[in-house]
This record gives structure tokens, sequence and C-alpha cells, in this order.
């Protein structure tokens, strides 16, 4: 009988002893996953900020050539306005979504004015400038958050 009560606390004990190896074995495996983790997201939020760097001269040269227009009371976006040639109005909205097109007051599909590929280039380098934005902040919150699990 001793000897059972015996191997039943030697049993106990053996594999409390290994279930604490393996709890401290699957935090540093946990901290090290977390650490790569946070290098890349570093990496990324450095990547996405150069990107924006490089983008931002594009989008300030493009923007010399137009004009922004937004009514404050009925408008939650603005434009760039262009005006081209025979009464021809390009509309770039602010953010990068959608191109309009007037002649004499009248929405067209499409003009082969000069100022219309100026326009798809500025649509282009805003929709990129906001995606930048968008993947700086989220990234950014990613990096925040693998620096809390790392310093618990």
């Amino acid at each position: 009988m001793r000897k059972i009560i015996y191997f039943f606390i030697f049993t106990a004990l053996f594999f409390s002893c290994n279930h604490e190896n393996k709890v401290d074995k699957y935090r540093a495996e946990k901290h090290v996953q977390d650490s790569v983790a946070l290098i890349e997201q570093q990496r990324s939020l450095a990547y996405y900020e150069s990107q924006l760097e490089q983008l931002m001269p594009q989008a300030d040269s493009l923007l010399q050539y137009f004009k922004y227009e937004r009514n404050e009371k009925y408008q939650d976006r603005g434009y760039y306005v262009v005006n081209g040639k025979n009464g021809l109005r390009i509309l770039v909205r602010d953010d990068g979504k959608d191109i309009l097109i007037y002649r004499a007051g009248k929405r067209i599909e499409s003009t082969n004015d000069p100022q219309y590929e100026r326009a798809q280039h500025l649509q282009i380098v805003i929709s990129d400038i906001k995606e930048c934005e968008k993947r700086i902040q989220r990234t950014s919150l990613e990096v925040q958050k693998y620096q809390k699990r790392l310093q618990k």
C-alpha cells in the first residue's frame, strides 16, 4: 500500500514539474514569436513611411495645376478641379475614388484632353497616399500591440 501511495506522489510531482517546464517553454516561444512579429511590423512601417515620402512630392507637383473646391454646407468631400479646352471641367475627388468630366455643364464619360491624363495621374497618387496612410495607421497599432506584449 505504501508503495502505491509513493508511486502516486512521485507521479504527481513528476507531472507538475513537467507542466511548469512546458508553460515556461511556451512563454519563451511566444516571446520569440512576438519579437519576430514586432521586427516585421517595424520594417513594414518604415517601408510605408518611405512610400508616403515618395508620393507626397508627386502629389504636390500635380496639385499646382488644380484648384480645390468644396461647399462646406452640402459636400462631405471636396474636388480638385482643372479646366481644359472647349469648356471642359475635370474633377478629381479628394479621396482619389472618382473622376468626373463635364463639358458645358453636362457630364461626359471620356475625353482626349491632355488635362485628363494629369487628372488620372493625380487620382492614382491620391489613392496611393490614402492607402499608405491607412497601412501606416494599422501597422502602428500592430507595433504598439507587440510592444505591450513584450513588456509583460
